[in-house]
């Protein structure tokens, strides 16, 4: 696995951002997690969350002992990726109604209280924050992306592993990157047909600069 790059896993709380994580680990890539965050019923397998990440618009000290590695970091923070490394972005998509349904869900699991705004409101306030990190993102020469779709990857996991592999320098063992896709993600959505896959050939020009 590469050290000059930094793997960074983003999205919408919910999008499936631990899945992707908990794949790239499966296929062999280090990553950057304190494990402070047990699993629960709403991840089984774990947050893979590193506490530093939180404070990340303040401190990004750490962000040297990602290299090499994947870290989550969500998408309102990704602006804080300082120009100083490189990386490599694993975009999680999912329809935003799905996630701010698994939210709430997560949080009445949880006991706690949710957002007091319509989901019609806080479905528009999530987008904005996705719409507004990936505008950053495409036009920063210092990182390439890929868009990865949640139920994409759950509908074809050997496809999505295969692409997010190639991405990352194809370094990575696919099968069992696809066995981390397992019936407890896929309980957790309604499938169905599957939506596209966008990577762009601005990400394209992207990839060729990072290497």
């Amino acid at each position: 696995m590469s050290d000059t790059f930094i793997t960074v896993v983003s999205g919408l709380p919910r999008s499936g951002t631990s899945l992707m994580m908990q794949m790239l680990a499966a296929g062999g890539m280090p990553v950057l997690t304190d494990s402070l965050r047990p699993p629960d019923a709403s991840n089984p397998h774990g947050y893979f969350e590193y506490e530093p990440v939180k404070h990340f618009a303040k401190d990004s000290d750490w962000l040297g002992e990602a290299r090499g590695q994947a870290v989550k970091i969500v998408c309102p923070l990704v602006r804080c990726l300082p120009d100083t490394e490189r990386y490599r972005v694993l975009l999680m998509k999912r329809p935003i109604r799905e996630i701010v349904t698994s939210q709430r869900a997560m949080l009445e699991r949880l006991g706690k209280a949710g957002a007091r705004l319509p989901d019609d409101r806080l479905e528009e306030l999530l987008g904005r924050h996705l719409s507004e990190a990936e505008t950053w993102m495409n036009i920063q020469p210092h990182l390439a992306i890929l868009t990865v779709e949640f139920r994409e990857t759950l509908l074809h996991p050997i496809e999505s592993a295969r692409t997010v592999n190639a991405f990352l320098g194809g370094s990575l063992d696919v099968l069992p990157m696809a066995g981390a896709v397992n019936g407890s993600a896929a309980r957790q959505t309604s499938l169905p047909r599957a939506c596209a896959r966008t990577f762009g050939s601005s990400n394209r020009s992207s990839i060729s600069k990072i290497r």
